[in-house]
This record gives C-alpha cells, sequence and structure tokens, in this order.
C-alpha cells in the first residue's frame, strides 16, 4: 500500500483531502460530534465515484444515514445497506421491510455514479446475491402497456411476492377484477394498477393504512421480493446443492422440504448459496472508482463478528433437521475483506482513542471542536445561561439549533422567547448556510452536533440541550401521551357515533347529535350538539367538553334520557354522592389499615443488583423503566407492595416481575409466582431459569410435568428455606404448602384464577408484598388502580420495532381459511388454529388436512396425557409442524414467535379479556401478524357478541390491552366493580362520571373534609369568551371524530406543560397550528388560570373586559384594591355581580390582550399560588 507523502496539515471539513490512488490511506482525525457526517457530504460531491462509508454496528450506521441526509443538498443519493437484524444462523428471516431497503441498495449500486452507502461492518461480510439476479428479476411496467394478469400474477409468485386479499405489506399484491394492488420492494407506498381489458389504464400510488390512492406514476420497475430466487431453476440448483453439501436424509428436514414445495421457508436465507452457481458480495456491486471511508474501529468489529458466526456455527451444526452451511460459504473471511479493500483509495476517520496509532505523515485534521456544554439547567434561576453565554462569548459565530420534529421546534420556540431569544427559523442546511442571521433553529433529528472556529459556526441538538438522545426523546413523548391515555381512556369520545349516550355533568344524559358550526356575533363557533328528552337540545361549545364523557355503565339502549330544567339529575347525582361517600370511606378504611401494616422493606438497590440488571440482553423500554422503579420504591418501603403491572403479552412485564424476585431473594426472602396454567409455570420456570442462571438462586417448579416424588422434595425444600423462587398455580396457595419466609407474591393474569383463589390473595395482600401482572386488567382491578388504592404501572410502549396485529372479524369460510394459512406458511411462518371444542377437535384436524394436505398439522388441548401434551407444544416450538390446531391452553402458554397467524373459531363465544390475551399469542416477532375472528356462516350473532367482536377489531394500537377493559365495562355493564348495591348508581349517572366522584369523594375525606356534597355539586364550569374563532378548523382536521377526540384533550388538559405536550403532538400529527386552534389553547390555558382564582367566566373584547367570579372567590384582596387605585381609569369592580370589569386605553393587537390577561391573573393571584403564564 502506498501512503501518500504529505505532512500534517490543516483542512477544514468543508473541503476535507481526498486520496486519488488505488490502495492509498488517508486519515482525517479531530472530526468530532456530526462532523463526519458534513465532511462526508462535502467529499462525496468532489469524489470522482460513490463513497462506500463503513461503520461498526447497525446504530451508528442509522445515526451517520441522518446525518448524512441533513447535509446533503436535495436529491443527493444517501442509501444504506442494512444488517439482516437476525442473528447467523437463525430460524427467523428479516422483516420484509429490510429485505425491501436492501434489494431497493443493490438494484441502485450499478448506476449509482456519486452519492454515499453507508454499511455496518456485519453487511460488508456479507456474501450476497450476483448483481445479475437483481438485475435479471425486475420488471418494468408503463402506463399504456399491454398486460396479462394472469401471466403476471405467475411472473410475481415466481419473484417471491405473495398474493393476498388486501395489501399491507411488502413483498404482497391482491388481485380484484381489472385492479392489481401491489407494494414493490424500494418503494415507500403501495401502487395500484388500473386496467381496461388488457391496457394498463393508469398507475396510482396508494397509502396501505387507508387503502386510498395518492399520485399518478407514469412507470413502476417491480424488484423481486426476496434476496434468492424461487423459480423453478433455482429450486433444482437448490436441490442439488443442498443434497451435495449435507449428509442427511432431506425428508426429516422441514425447512428443505418447504423450499422445495415453492415456498420461501423461515431462515431461508441462511442457504443462499445454494440457489447460486456462485455468489458475489458487495465489492463486486461496486464501481472501481469507489472510496472507501471506515468509521471507528472497523477491524475489531468485523473479527468480533466473525467469532460470533463461529460460535453459533459450532453450537448449530450437528442439527440434522436444520443443517449449516460453514462460516465460509456465508461470509468473506476477515484477509479477504482487508485485501478487497486494498484495491480502492481509502479514508480512515480515526477514533480519538485509536489517533496515536496513526502516522502524522498520514493524518489530516479536520479542524473540529468537540462541543462546548449547553445543556438547559430547568431549577436554576436562568435555565439557559449557557446557551446564553456561548453567544455572547462568540457573538459573530452562527448558532443553529436543530429540532427533532415540528412539534418539538415549536416547544423549543416557546421555551426560547420566554428568555427573550428568538432564533430565525430555516428549512435545511442549505439555507442556514445561505442565512443573513446568526441564529436559527431547524429541524433535523440529529444526535449529536457540531463545532467549527472557521468559519465560526456551532450546530446545537436537542439531545446537547436535554441530556437524552433523539430515539428515546421520541419514545419518551409517546410514553407521556400513552399516561395521558391511561387518564382518560373511559372518558374519551373517540369513535363516539350518532345518538351514543354521553354525561354532561351539569345536564345530566342525553344522546350525542354531532360538531356543529353556529355564527354567533359574526364569528364561527364549533359546538357539540346534545339532545335531552322532549328534544331539548344543548350545545356545548367545544372548549368544555371536559365537562362531557361516554356514558358507560349499561347498555346504550338502557341508558337513561334527562329531562332539561328538572331536578331529576341533581337528585341522581345527590343520592350517587350519598352511596360514594360510603363506599370511599369502606376503601379508605381498608387503604389505612394495609399503610398502617408493617411489611418487610428490602434494601436498596446494589452493585449485585446492578449487575443483574445489567444482564437484561434488550433495552428497557421507558414504561418498563417506570414500572421497574416504582416496583423497587414500594418493595424499600415498610408497607406491603400492592401493584399491578398492566401491559400487553410481550412487553416485557416478566422482566419486571424478575427485577422484583432478585430484590426480595437478595433481602432474605423467598417469592412465589402464581400462574393459572402449569404450561404456563414450566416456561415461567425456564425463563427464570434462564435470567438467573449466574445467581446462585435456587428455583423450583410446581406443575403437572413434574412427578409426585419431585413435587414433595420441592415442597420440604421450600419449607427448609432451600428453595428462593417457587412456580406454580394455584397449588401453591394449598394449606400443606409451607413458606420458611415469604416475601414476595407475584401473580400472573388474575382475572384467570377462581373467586376462592382470589379471595386467598386479599388476605396475603396484608402480610406481603403483592405484583399483580395483566394484559387486560379485570374491571374492579382497573377501578380501584384509578382510585388510587392500588397502585398500578402501564407498560403500553412496544419494544422497538414490535407491529401491531392486523384482526379481521369474518364469517367462516374454507377459502378465507386456505388463503390465511396459505399466507402464513408462505413467509416461512406458522399457524395457530383455535377450536376450543375437546370433542370435535381431531374432526377439525382432519378437515384442514383434507383443505391443506401439504401442510403438516398438530393438536394440542387440556385433557391430553401431560407428556404427550408437553410433546406437542415443544414440536411446535421447534417448528416441526406448521399448524397446530388448539384450545385456549395457549391462552397462557408458551411463546412461540415463528407463529405469526391466530385463526380464532367460533370468536364470538369468548370474552373480550380472553381474546385480547389469545391474539397476543402471535406478534411476537417483527413480522406482521394477522389474527382471524371467525363468525358462524349465516348465523345472527348477539348484541354483546358483535360489540366484543367490533371493539378488539378496532383496537389494533400496541397497548391497547387497558383500553380494552375499558371496553369490557361499557358492554357488560359496571356493576360488579364494588358489589350489586353500586350498580344502580352507576348506571344512573354513568361509570365515568361515577368514577370521578369516587375519586373527589376520596381525596375530600383525606383531607378530612366533610362536605363532599358541597364540594363536587358545586364545582362550576368555567366560561372564556374572546370574540374570535377557538376551534379545530375542518380544512385542518377533516375527520370528525379524531376532531371530537382532541378537542376533549385539550379541554380535559390539567396544566400548562399537558397542552404544550397536545400542541407538539398535533403539530407533528396534522401539521402547523392554524391561527382559530392556536386561539383555542389560549382559551383553554387561561382556563387553568381562572380556576385557582374562584373565577367562572372572563370576557375579553377589543376594547374592554371583565371576569365574573363566584360567592367566595380566591384571589389577593390587598393587590387587587392597590391595582384599583393605582390605575383607576382601567379598572372598576362590580360588587352586585361580582365582576372586575376593565377597558383598554389604547388599541391592542389579540396577543397583546391575552398577555394582558395573563399578567392580570398574575397580580390577582397569591403569590404562593402564582403560576407562570
Amino acid at each position: 500500500m502506498s501512503i501518500a507523502p504529505l505532512n500534517m496539515q490543516r483542512a477544514p471539513v468543508f473541503d476535507p483531502p481526498l486520496p486519488t490512488t488505488a490502495g492509498q490511506k488517508w486519515v482525517w482525525q479531530q472530526v468530532h460530534g456530526v462532523s463526519d457526517a458534513l465532511a462526508l457530504v462535502q467529499a462525496s460531491q468532489k469524489a470522482s465515484g460513490p463513497l462506500l462509508v463503513v461503520t461498526q454496528d447497525m446504530s451508528q450506521c442509522q445515526h451517520l444515514v441522518a446525518g448524512l441526509k441533513f447535509f446533503a443538498p436535495q436529491n443527493w443519493p444517501v442509501i444504506s445497506l442494512p444488517d439482516w437484524e437476525t442473528l447467523p444462523y437463525d430460524t427467523f428471516s428479516p422483516h420484509a421491510d429490510i429485505i425491501s431497503e436492501r434489494l431497493y441498495t443493490l438494484a441502485s449500486l450499478p448506476s449509482l455514479a456519486q452519492g454515499i452507502l453507508v454499511v455496518p461492518a456485519s453487511t460488508l461480510v456479507q456474501k450476497l446475491a450476483p448483481p445479475e439476479h437483481v438485475m435479471a428479476s425486475t420488471l418494468t411496467i408503463s402506463a399504456g402497456q399491454t398486460l396479462d394478469f394472469t401471466q403476471l400474477t405467475q411472473t410475481l409468485v415466481s419473484l417471491g411476492y405473495r398474493r393476498v386479499d388486501t395489501v399491507y405489506e411488502h413483498g404482497e399484491f391482491a388481485l380484484r377484477g381489472s385492479l392489481l394492488d401491489i407494494f414493490p420492494m424500494g418503494q415507500v407506498t403501495g401502487v395500484r394498477i388500473e386496467c381496461f381489458d388488457t391496457q394498463i389504464e393508469s398507475l396510482r400510488t396508494f397509502d396501505v393504512d387507508t387503502q386510498r390512492t395518492q399520485d399518478q406514476l407514469q412507470q413502476l420497475s417491480l424488484l423481486p421480493a426476496r434476496e434468492i430466487p424461487l423459480h423453478t431453476q433455482a429450486l433444482a440448483h437448490f436441490r442439488e446443492a443442498f443434497q451435495t453439501e449435507f449428509e442427511v436424509d432431506v425428508h426429516a428436514c422441514p425447512l428443505y422440504k418447504e423450499v422445495m414445495q415453492g415456498h420461501a421457508a423461515s431462515g431461508v436465507e441462511y442457504y443462499l448459496p445454494l440457489f447460486f452457481k456462485q455468489t458475489a458480495s458487495l465489492f463486486d456491486y461496486l464501481p472501481a472508482n469507489t472510496l472507501m471511508v471506515e468509521i471507528g474501529d472497523i477491524n475489531t468489529a468485523i473479527q468480533e463478528f466473525w467469532a460470533e458466526v463461529q460460535r453459533r456455527y459450532q453450537s448449530l451444526r450437528h442439527d440434522t433437521q436444520r443443517p449449516c452451511l460453514p462460516p465460509q460459504h456465508l461470509y468473506l473471511r476477515f484477509e479477504q475483506v482487508r485485501q478487497a479493500v486494498k484495491t480502492y483509495a481509502q479514508v480512515w476517520i480515526a477514533p480519538p482513542r485509536l489517533v496515536n496509532q496513526v502516522k502524522p505523515s498520514h493524518a489530516h485534521d479536520l479542524a473540529t471542536q468537540i462541543a462546548a456544554d449547553v445543556s438547559v439547567q430547568p431549577k436554576a434561576a436562568q435555565p439557559l445561561a449557557k446557551l446564553i453565554q456561548i453567544r455572547q462569548k462568540h457573538p459573530k459565530y452562527k448558532v443553529i439549533l436543530a429540532a427533532e420534529s415540528a412539534g418539538r421546534r415549536q416547544a423549543l420556540l416557546d421555551l426560547l422567547a420566554q428568555h427573550q431569544m428568538y432564533p430565525h427559523p430555516v428549512e435545511d442546511w442549505a439555507q442556514a448556510l445561505a442565512s443573513q442571521e446568526n441564529f436559527l433553529i431547524t429541524l433535523a433529528p440529529l444526535d449529536q452536533g457540531l463545532w467549527l472556529d472557521d468559519p465560526g459556526l456551532i450546530l446545537i441538538t436537542e439531545n446537547q440541550l436535554f441530556g437524552q438522545p433523539v430515539l428515546q426523546r421520541r419514545r419518551r413523548a409517546g410514553q407521556k401521551n400513552q399516561d395521558s391515555e391511561f387518564e382518560i381512556a373511559i372518558r374519551s369520545l373517540s369513535e363516539l357515533t350518532l345518538g351514543a349516550p354521553v354525561v354532561h355533568n351539569e345536564y345530566g344524559i342525553g344522546r350525542y347529535q354531532g360538531l356543529q358550526t353556529l355564527q354567533i356575533d359574526g364569528q364561527a363557533h364549533e359546538f357539540l350538539t346534545l339532545v335531552y328528552a322532549d328534544e331539548a337540545k344543548v350545545y356545548v361549545p367545544v372548549a368544555n367538553l371536559d365537562l362531557i364523557s361516554r356514558y358507560t355503565g349499561a347498555s346504550a339502549a338502557e341508558a337513561p334520557l334527562h329531562k332539561l330544567g328538572s331536578d331529576q339529575w341533581e337528585k341522581a347525582k345527590r343520592k350517587a354522592i350519598e352511596k360514594i361517600r360510603d363506599t370511599a370511606a369502606e376503601l379508605l378504611d381498608v387503604y389505612a389499615q394495609r399503610a398502617l401494616r408493617q411489611g418487610v422493606a428490602c434494601q436498596a438497590p446494589d452493585q449485585e443488583y446492578t449487575a443483574f440488571a445489567a444482564g437484561f440482553p434488550f433495552e428497557e423500554t421507558p414504561d418498563q423503566e417506570n414500572a421497574i422503579a416504582a416496583v423497587i420504591q414500594d418493595m424499600c418501603a415498610p408497607q406491603p407492595m400492592d401493584r399491578v403491572i398492566c401491559g400487553d403479552v410481550g412487553f416485557g412485564k416478566t422482566e419486571v416481575a424478575m427485577r422484583a424476585a432478585f430484590l426480595a431473594v437478595q433481602g432474605g426472602m423467598q417469592v412465589a409466582v402464581l400462574v393459572p396454567t402449569t404450561l404456563l409455570a414450566q416456561q415461567h420456570y425456564d425463563n427464570f431459569c434462564d435470567r438467573f442462571a449466574d445467581w446462585p438462586v435456587k428455583i423450583g417448579v410446581i406443575s403437572r410435568f413434574g412427578g409426585k416424588k419431585s413435587q414433595d422434595q420441592q415442597l420440604k425444600a421450600l419449607e427448609e428455606g432451600q428453595l428462593d423462587i417457587i412456580i406454580g398455580t394455584h397449588k401453591l396457595l394449598q394449606p400443606d404448602v409451607n413458606f420458611k419466609n415469604l416475601g414476595l407474591v407475584i401473580i400472573d393474569e388474575e382475572h384467570r384464577f377462581g373467586v376462592q383463589q382470589k379471595e386467598r390473595f386479599k388476605a396475603l395482600r396484608a402480610q406481603v408484598d403483592i405484583l399483580t401482572m395483566t394484559a387486560t386488567p379485570i374491571p374492579r382491578t382497573l377501578n380501584l388502580a384509578m382510585s388510587g388504592l392500588r397502585d398500578m404501572s402501564i407498560i403500553a410502549t412496544p419494544p422497538a420495532r414490535r407491529l401491531s396485529v392486523k384482526t379481521f372479524v369474518r364469517p367462516r369460510d374454507p377459502a378465507l381459511i386456505k388463503e390465511a394459512i396459505l399466507r402464513e406458511v408462505l413467509r416461512g411462518g406458522q399457524v395457530y388454529y383455535l377450536h376450543n371444542e375437546v370433542k370435535t377437535i381431531e374432526n377439525c384436524a382432519q378437515d384442514l388436512t383434507e383443505l391443506l394436505p401439504e401442510l403438516s398439522i398438530g393438536v394440542a388441548h387440556g385433557q391430553m396425557p401431560e407428556r404427550q401434551l408437553e410433546r406437542v407444544m415443544s414440536a411446535f416450538y421447534h417448528q416441526n409442524f406448521n399448524v397446530l390446531v388448539c384450545s385456549t391452553i395457549i391462552e397462557t402458554g408458551i411463546d412461540v414467535p415463528n407463529a405469526n397467524t391466530i385463526i380464532i373459531e367460533r370468536a364470538d363465544k369468548f370474552g373480550l379479556a380472553q381474546l385480547h390475551q389469545l391474539r397476543g399469542r402471535v406478534g411476537r416477532s417483527h413480522h406482521q401478524a394477522y389474527a382471524y375472528l371467525l363468525t358462524p356462516a349465516g348465523k345472527k350473532l348477539t348484541r354483546e357478541a358483535e360489540q366484543r367482536l367490533q371493539a378488539i377489531a378496532n383496537t389494533t394500537d400496541l397497548g391497547a390491552g387497558f383500553t380494552l377493559a375499558t371496553h369490557d365495562l361499557e358492554i357488560r355493564g359496571a356493576g360488579e366493580l364494588l358489589g350489586a348495591e353500586q350498580s344502580g348508581q352507576m348506571a344512573a349517572i354513568g361509570f365515568s362520571l361515577y368514577t370521578d366522584l369516587l375519586e373527589q369523594a376520596i381525596q375530600s375525606l383525606r383531607e378530612g373534609r366533610q362536605d363532599i356534597e358541597t364540594q363536587v355539586l358545586m364545582r362550576p364550569s368555567i366560561e372564556v369568551n374572546l370574540h374570535l374563532p377557538a376551534l379545530i378548523p375542518e380544512t385542518y382536521l377533516a375527520d370528525v371524530h379524531t376532531r371530537l377526540m382532541m378537542y376533549k384533550r385539550i379541554a380535559s388538559a390539567k396544566t400548562e406543560q399537558a397542552l404544550v405536550d397536545l400542541q407538539v403532538e398535533m403539530i407533528d400529527r396534522f401539521g402547523l397550528l392554524p391561527e382559530a386552534l392556536q386561539r383555542l389553547f389560549s382559551l383553554t390555558r387561561l382556563k387553568l388560570r381562572l380556576a385557582p382564582l374562584g373565577a367562572k367566566r372572563l370576557d375579553l373584547g377589543e376594547t374592554q373586559g371583565f371576569i365574573e367570579f363566584n360567592e367566595h372567590p380566591q384571589i389577593n384582596t390587598p393587590a387587587l384594591v392597590s391595582l384599583m387605585q393605582a390605575e383607576p381609569k382601567t379598572y372598576r369592580f362590580d360588587g352586585a355581580n361580582q365582576r372586575l370589569k376593565w377597558v383598554f386605553t389604547k388599541a391592542e393587537t389579540e396577543q397583546a390582550r391575552i398577555q394582558w390577561v395573563h399578567h392580570l391573573l398574575t397580580e390577582l393571584a397569591w403569590p404562593e399560588s402564582s403560576v407562570q403564564a
């Protein structure tokens, strides 16, 4: 290798030096923050060919791509070839989105004259399909072209596309008459091909979520759907190569049989060389004038990856059912990579720790600086002091702030405005450089910033200001919304249909008649229309939707309808409040008794706990972190813990339980884990054993899979204190089971236990810490948690890249069943087929065998001999057959990540919690999962069954378990919550208002206030009139349901921060806020400020205004007197009407008037209750 004979020289990052000869290797150093991305963009524009940039891992690759896209000119190629995101020799296939991006990149490379390709080290060493496969398999379709749909369908199948009913993901197509929908690999949207006879009439993109068409296309390039070919010639090559390579019985290899049937078996990518005469590597796709760039220690990254490949190969190579190819067939050796790299000109961006390995003659200093500390100090007198100081110290430097999204930018602008700092907004990097201003703000999801002294330029990211990485901030923001969803899930007005019963706190129960715009004083205002008895109507201003809630308690048909002007509603409320007061006192008594009891407090987490936590192989989601922190706090307190962890199946509740168990065992206490089925006991046992493998913790399991002798030994060890953790069913609650020192009971899926077991749990609560885990909280649990009597942690953040389950409710149809199963099996997955009649389950399996003779089918139900059941479940887990016909035994069963379709027969017979739980069996991997809820063909369902199925079909969001429990309340009535005595009160005033009043009653009793009736009934609504439209314009948000939901959320916001978060969310989802919507936020902010002062009305006109107070205002009277004395021409107090009136002495803008009122409210508030506007 020749080294360019250059002395150390300073080169600005805007014009980085480049080697021009193959084999030359130059080093860039002093490359800090995101300056590597800037230097690479500049280099790519002056290089004669494309840049190949190699990063140490996928995370670094993603961060770098974000930086490159920010600095690159518009339409400048920045592409990546992502890692498969599977383990070497994995039995899973990469997600379709990953394959899509990879194929797009591989297809783009031959024509990439300039631009940047970024790859992680693991991709650089990977052997690929030869370039000819991608090029020869690409199909071009143009508008006006003649097309034979039958032939096209065959071609698409041979390219690896799957035929489906509705197109949702990459690699799928659907044919309906003269329309063909397809989601081509490498495209970000689906494409709808419309034909007239045999001619293509139009090509249009469409949104796969809404299925609505968008833009016209003239031409479409269809890439193959997989990196391996599945046509006849390729399969013949695979057959010969497989039998030559492996000395195994091919009839005992499920993968071989599946591939030979033309199916892409799961994990088949690790047999890629068997489909081609010769494989290629990334180097075969690159032109000779490519410039190679390595960032960081790539050599070590490649060697570590190779070590992992070798380790996996050695552990899996003897599996005769799934034989493995030697590593050198799938990956380039380290020496081969280094040899290939030498044929290109190279740049190494050296990390600071390796700079001393670089010879000065090879190095070029890019002259960037380490970013200064500009972190915001929220509790300091001047939170932005560090940013202000930098601007004062470097007045001629251009300072650019980078916000992650439009909503975050608005929040940042608001924060800066409070400190009289007003950055100039720019669209992108090019505009920022061209701007004459020296304080700017732009959009860029960057993790790190940039500091250049020549030219003077500082780029500051949100991460630098707030100290959180961008990705994590995004997820935390999502978690915040989930918390607010938790609070208002029941009160939510989403999906409210015309005629549905709703409760108005002041007028009672009426029927919703839609949103209506009315002209008042010549201005448009939006109202929610309610109809009461005798067709009387009430128009509720959208700003007052906090007074409205859905009626839940009895069925909609049985909900009362109140008469306006009568005392019917007041009586119902008073009667309910009397009963509620008794209930609140009873609940508080239970709570107080628990608080008085002394449990055993665990010690705070130490180094050992930290080491145990570090053994968790995934990144905790923010909700998981919060739940773990709450559990630790509870366990370290002297009172017994009673906490519910509510989170969807697979969202990480078990890890929270394991952390709690570790703390308990560390404190010398025993742990009991109670589960509803023996199958689940066995899986929990396996999981606990794996997780505690490195720790001296003894774990036992009581299940029917162990013999009586084994159980007796375990129970003896438990009594003697030799077992630390015991896992089992309700048998653990029997009198003959004795613990030496029980300290923690973990209950999984409490709603699956019977009444007697639940009573036993109740008794335990007084003595030990209780941690309950559930995916769908039972209503009683839900209500007690909402009343603050049992602590609840919600885990609503899905694990990274987890997709929601697409759910279909359909009449039973053999053609649909066949398509659903084949669709899953064709992508290498497995299927649960739920048939809950044990008598006929074998017949059902036989019917499926006749319908799909090519598939292997197993059967599992709770009445099978134990060992046989265990063998069947284990075989399904190991993918020995495609379809498992089963009973609800799988409801709390073992995880089978490869099973991504579930078909449930007679879904109308199941409860909502059960359906949700069953659906959670699929979707445990990165594949899109499907649930088919089948109902009897031609049979009318009961109203409740229809509602249940509709609820589960509508709730496809991840983390929806909590919301589903509230639907459950609505459907079966809320009577069982606190017993029959209360059910009448709930039906009379609605569940939402009932829980609201119960919460207030408990709060009043806690604070020692006895006048609960007065407190609750006299709470007035606040009216604010700005004499200008304050609404969400239909042009901004057309969907009525979404508009209604956003109105409700704005009106229900309890703090100014909640309003800011809502503004950020709306900007991100729907675009910048129009004037009328900004005004609605201003109006709501004013209501929040008026409430503590005892005000009931604010009228703010152009020239005058007033605030009307109730009989006992909470205002700073001395301050009011001083104000009126100081400005007698401005202020006047009208005692008869309890009004403070004012006139504006000069014309003011709308914004100035609102700020003026905020200032007035600050003056009127007592200092300790004053809130900053």
